[in-house]
């Protein structure tokens, strides 16, 4: 069977198919039980790989990861059908420029191999495809004005990195507004998060929380109404996403580096 026709018979697209396949995203037990059920498989075994796929998509719920952090926020990440984001020191890994990812991932990861490293930027170039594909997931961003603020990488790499946002922005499906520094304290003082929404009703809805230790999820209903009220009010106060737009463009000929005289600078 092509991937095509399984795409058919399962009403998806084959894209979907293909990254399953190829482990690029994590399979629902709905989605397992309908292809083993089209390509006939032994109901005793195909009951037991769906018993696999429903072990594999628990969620240690208020657990710190460590290792295995990226690798299963990515795999959430690849299952979601819209995303709400707010960061205050980079930009999200869905929106940034390869060399922009480089200098990160180089910075954070200062005692990992060059191979290694340039393994983390292809997984996270590969991971952009979720904004393209025949079903795209819904990006809605607010980005602290301290992101805009610090050149990773070199002028270069920002002036590309801006450039690129507003790329991603002509997306119908991705939303980007900035939070400026005038707005003073506000309800996401705390620090990053993402909120995730999953298109199936047996899969609800999560927040991951960065923290010193790397993060946590949270699915607990009063903890997901606290940070989509966060999220509410922070894109409240921020720039709409035309005027944030209008400061990106201002920021590809005047980076704010440059145009601020840093208190470092007279020291």
């Amino acid at each position: 069977m092509t991937i095509d026709v399984v795409a058919q018979r399962l009403g998806c697209s084959p894209s979907k198919i293909s990254r399953i396949e190829t482990g690029h995203t994590s399979a629902t037990t709905a989605d397992v039980s309908d292809m083993l059920a089209f390509y006939g498989v032994n109901p005793d075994i195909a009951e037991g790989l769906v018993g696999i796929a429903r072990d594999a998509r628990q969620r240690g719920w208020g657990h710190p990861y460590s290792t295995v952090l990226n690798s299963t926020y990515v795999g959430f990440e690849a299952e979601a059908r819209s995303i709400r984001t707010y960061e205050q020191q980079v930009i999200p890994g869905l929106l940034q420029t390869e060399d922009y990812a480089l200098a990160l991932i180089g910075s954070a990861r200062w005692d990992d191999t060059d191979q290694r490293i340039a393994q983390r930027v292809r997984v996270r170039m590969q991971r952009q495809s979720l904004l393209i594909q025949d079903d795209p997931i819904d990006l809605r961003v607010v980005l602290d004005e301290a992101v805009v603020s610090r050149p990773v990488g070199g002028d270069a790499v920002m002036r590309e990195q801006f450039l690129h946002l507003l790329e991603a922005t002509r997306l119908p499906n991705v939303t980007l507004q900035i939070l400026p520094f005038a707005v003073g304290a506000h309800a996401a003082m705390d620090g990053a998060f993402a909120i995730l929404d999953f298109p199936s009703d047996g899969d609800p809805d999560l927040v991951f929380a960065e923290n010193a230790a790397g993060g946590l999820f949270l699915e607990k209903d009063d903890e997901l109404r606290t940070y989509r009220e966060v999220f509410d009010t922070i894109r409240a106060a921020a720039l709409d996403p035309e005027a944030s737009s209008e400061m990106i463009k201002v920021l590809v000929e005047e980076p704010l580096w440059k145009s601020r005289r840093r208190a470092s600078e007279s020291i």
